[in-house]
């Protein structure tokens, strides 16, 4: 064990130090390989104005003209970084707070409510939905994706529910992979270390006739325990394994098709239990493009998901059917609606008397559509977005969530946006179903009682954006928010009894504003960078006599949030990369502990032999031996990995 934790700072020493070095590195670098203007040009912030995302409209469009609060995280991004997950991949957009919980369990959240139940957040697949309908949120443990087959991941701070329905009340991230025919090869990678003790996955790609591409791909990993507050070993090593398909047919030069499937196992290594999950899930989708203005796609999947836990075991089984269409009428107007339906199969199983969900079975509908229409006031330079999404759920019958986008262009490479939206947090299963009886006998605590008439939780924003391109290889984007709140989540005692009852008792509003930027420094040296300023002001409604200290339960949200990141190219077939994070402090609430503001580092050191191999050494969190990201969480520790890729 010694000589482990000697191996690990030595690392940690190697990694740290040699920013000192590459520091000076860049000054005879930048004095030596100066480039012209057009040079600057031709780089990657031209690449990155001309992305097209999907996530605002539904369509593509450019990133520059989009009238959004949007950050994208390319598959660049990714490599560059230490990520090895998912969750530590989103670390990389700004407008995010994420904080690690344990070894496996992750809280995510956009402009607020910031908890391990945060339920404001809609998290989507290739356009599938990664939702329970247990607590509206997402478990991030079972989202396996490969992040060498992620083309980019759109994230979208604010309201996004006139398009995409409940739950994408704060925001929306939707992570896309990259077809089949750009991943056809093989590719491989092993990687051992400190948190990550053990990572492979592989992958190979290929074809079968003139018009038909695949590929197939199989990963797993392992984590290390975190750290108790106390300095013993929290007990939570985990480890998961992912295997899965994808094939994309042209089917005609107007046609195409694309079928994936997933499978995947993981448990956790508890001292007393050993808590598993598992699930599958299948998705078809068909694009039609009539012309290059009109089309239409038709998505359907099936996915099934499985845990156990403590307190109950979840089973769920959802299928859902999405059809949407776009058409340019006339030369001002385009236009796009469509339909959907969802069906959600939840079954508990209460595994303790402390907890539980009554009834243990529930089946729920969803029904949808929404219609939008982009206006063109002034072609190139002003357009109005106006839409809204009609929904019929379980809980609360229709619920109407209408928005209004107005982007104006007044100069080239400056663009101004506002927007106005209503959107909804539909109720789910924690809401209605839950309830936790006094405990222990005789009872010392009062029972808690999910919420018949519980309603769904309520958001109108507004917003103002900016987005220019100031100077050659500079973006910058600035976005101000406002949101008022309403029928928020509370747990309220009933007078004269030992019960609480679920209820919306809670009202507030929430303000601030983000800022992002891309600056390529030279031909070797790319800037990404970001600040998040956010603070929140809830209260009790009127008639709701619950101790105003329990808001608490709503989430714990920073202040202030920083990120750095800067990808180098060194002499040799070298890379240097580094992330610096700044989060600000969590305040105690009755059930979470202070969290103390850090500063945190993430770095990379990798050499690229010839065309396909590459090793690399990372560091996470390394300016600390170990800290608290969360108050109700354990203490995430310094690590280091090693990793070895071959592609082919």
């Amino acid at each position: 064990m010694a000589i482990k934790e000697r191996s690990d700072k030595m690392i940690v020493r190697l990694l740290t130090s040699g920013i000192t070095a590459v520091l000076l590195q860049l000054i005879s670098f930048s004095v030596s390989a100066q480039l012209s203007a057009q040079d600057i040009k031709s780089l990657t912030v031209e690449e990155l104005m001309n992305i097209e995302v999907i996530s605002v409209s539904k369509m593509p469009e450019k990133l520059t003209g989009v009238a959004s609060a949007i950050q994208v995280i390319t598959n660049q991004d990714i490599q560059r970084s230490a990520a090895t997950n998912v969750p530590e991949a989103l670390r990389l957009a700004s407008n995010l707070q994420v904080t690690q919980v344990n070894a496996r369990h992750w809280a995510i959240s956009s402009r607020g409510f910031t908890s391990t139940f945060s339920n404001k957040l809609l998290v989507m697949i290739d356009g599938r939905t990664v939702y329970s309908p247990l607590f509206a949120g997402v478990f991030w443990d079972a989202q396996q994706v490969m992040l060498e087959d992620v083309e980019r991941i759109e994230v979208i701070s604010g309201p996004g529910g006139t398009l995409w329905g409940a739950n994408a009340v704060n925001g929306i991230i939707n992570i896309i992979t990259k077809s089949s025919k750009e991943t056809q090869g093989i590719y491989a990678a092993v990687a051992t270390g400190s948190n990550l003790q053990r990572l492979a996955e592989a992958r190979y790609g290929g074809k079968a006739g003139k018009d038909i591409t695949y590929r197939l791909y199989a990963n797993y990993n392992r984590r290390n325990h975190t750290i108790l507050t106390d300095g013993n070993d929290n007990t939570d090593n985990w480890d998961i394994g992912q295997t899965g398909f994808m094939l994309d047919w042209d089917a005609s030069e107007k046609s195409s098709v694309n079928v994936q499937g997933n499978f995947y196992m993981g448990k956790e290594y508890k001292s007393t239990t050993t808590p598993t999950i598992d699930g599958q899930n299948i998705m078809a989708k068909w694009v039609h493009r009539s012309s290059a203005t009109s089309g239409f796609t038709l998505q359907a999947y099936i996915d099934r998901t499985w845990r156990t836990t403590i307190p109950i075991n979840d089973e769920l089984y959802t299928s859902d059917l999405d059809f949407q269409h776009n058409s340019q009428i006339g030369k001002n107007h385009h236009l796009i609606w469509g339909v959907g339906y969802r069906h959600l199969n939840s079954k508990t199983q209460n595994n303790t008397r402390r907890v539980g969900f009554l009834p243990n079975h529930r089946k729920m509908q969803l029904f949808s559509g929404f219609v939008q229409d982009e206006i063109a006031i002034i072609p190139e330079k002003l357009s109005v977005n106006i839409g809204t999404k009609l929904q019929h759920n379980e809980f609360t019958d229709f619920e109407v969530q209408p928005s209004v986008r107005l982007s104006y262009t007044p100069l080239k490479h400056h663009f101004i946006w506002a927007a106005a939206s209503r959107a909804v947090r539909m109720p789910s299963r924690i809401d209605v179903d839950y309830f936790s009886p006094p405990f222990p006998v005789p009872p010392t605590t009062p029972s808690i009682t999910g919420g018949p008439d519980f309603n769904s939780e309520k958001l109108i924003a507004g917003e103002l954006g900016y987005r220019t391109q100031p100077l050659s290889g500079l973006t910058v984007s600035l976005a101000g928010f406002y949101n008022v709140y309403d029928d928020l989540y509370s747990i309220e005692p009933i007078p004269g009894t030992r019960t609480s009852q679920i209820r919306n008792g809670v009202e507030g509003t929430t303000y601030g504003f983000e800022f992002s930027g891309n600056y390529v420094v030279s031909s070797y040296w790319n800037l990404r960078a970001g600040y998040k300023w956010f603070d929140k002001e809830l209260q009790n409604k009127p008639g709701n006599v619950a101790n105003p200290a329990a808001l608490g339960i709503l989430g714990t949200d920073a202040n202030n949030m920083a990120l750095l990141q800067s990808a180098l190219n060194l002499p040799a077939n070298m890379q240097f990369d580094v992330v610096m994070r700044y989060m600000d402090e969590l305040p105690a609430t009755l059930s979470n502990k202070r969290v103390p503001s850090y500063v945190t580092m993430d770095s990379r050191i990798a050499w690229k032999y010839k065309k396909g191999l590459e090793l690399s050494i990372n560091g996470q969190n390394l300016f600390d031996k170990r800290h608290l990201e969360i108050g109700n969480g354990a203490e995430i520790p310094r690590g280091v990995y090693g990793k070895l890729v071959w592609r082919y």
